[in-house]
């Protein structure tokens, strides 16, 4: 498996708060890795810089072995790194549609130009069905349930496929009879576009059934780096982010009629 992304000896300080400390990770193209780990542990500090918001104190990212620690988030965005954050970043009182037309005129440069164009249209209409919300693509972003919401956001950020999808918590906000549709729907979705996908969690239930692999901060370094049941057994991932004991739903295919899907208003 290829090295796609790379973080060799990171740190990032805020005056004597060491946030982030020594941090070394490699990620394989393909693999989809989850984040965990408490409030304040490091986890999206780490998404910050390697996505370009944050710059380290010390330390390089590379990207496809080209050393990008320096670049912002624009120039990170252009190379096919891309993110969502806690909070979906939408136009609440556009159409979903005109949403994701924003979003493309912007990936594709289009400033200053009409975006409601055929073209543009069917572009935005493919992204819509890819993330199974063609049906929604008239509906005011206001008046939709949360889940779906959540859901066109990360499809905001992934108009242009890119390369490496880095998720900051998914799920936040998002009902428990919800989340495992909205999950379903969108790890179909990055892996049909064939992308590298590093989501934050705090719902282990949903790092389990997804993840091929798990990274855990804690106290701003990483504490454990294996795949979920080895990095569950972990004694300091036990400790210090998942408590002594951890209850999961049992594992089935999917969870039956009780299921919802991401792009119906049961969400």
């Amino acid at each position: 498996m290829a090295v796609i992304l790379e973080a060799r000896n990171l740190q990032m300080r805020f005056g004597a708060v060491v946030a982030v400390d020594d941090i070394n990770v490699s990620v394989g193209e393909g693999e989809v890795i989850g984040i965990i780990g408490a409030n304040g542990a490091g986890k999206t500090t780490f998404v910050n810089m390697v996505t370009g918001y944050l710059t380290p104190t010390s330390g390089q990212i590379f990207f496809e072995g080209r050393d990008v620690t320096a670049l912002d988030p624009r120039q990170i965005t252009r190379l096919g790194i891309c993110r969502s954050f806690q909070i979906a970043q939408l136009f609440p009182e556009f159409t979903v549609l005109d949403n994701v037309l924003v979003a493309l005129g912007i990936a594709k440069r289009r400033f200053f130009r009409p975006m409601v164009r055929p073209d543009m249209v069917t572009a935005g209409l493919r992204v819509l069905e890819h993330y199974g919300l063609s049906e929604h693509a008239e509906r005011t972003v206001s008046t939709l349930p949360q889940g779906t919401r959540k859901l066109l956001d990360i499809a905001l950020a992934t108009v242009e496929d890119p390369k490496i999808v880095l998720l900051d918590e998914p799920t936040s906000g998002v009902g428990v009879d919800e989340k495992f549709g909205l999950m379903k729907t969108l790890m179909a979705a990055l892996q049909n576009q064939g992308a590298t996908v590093l989501y934050i969690e705090h719902d282990m239930d949903l790092i389990e059934r997804y993840a091929h692999r798990v990274i855990a901060f804690y106290d701003g370094k990483i504490i454990a780096d294996a795949p979920p049941a080895e990095a569950f057994a972990d004694d300091a991932v036990r400790e210090f982010v998942i408590g002594a004991e951890l209850h999961r739903q049992p594992k089935t295919e999917d969870y039956g009629n009780g299921e919802s899907s991401a792009s119906s208003d049961s969400c």
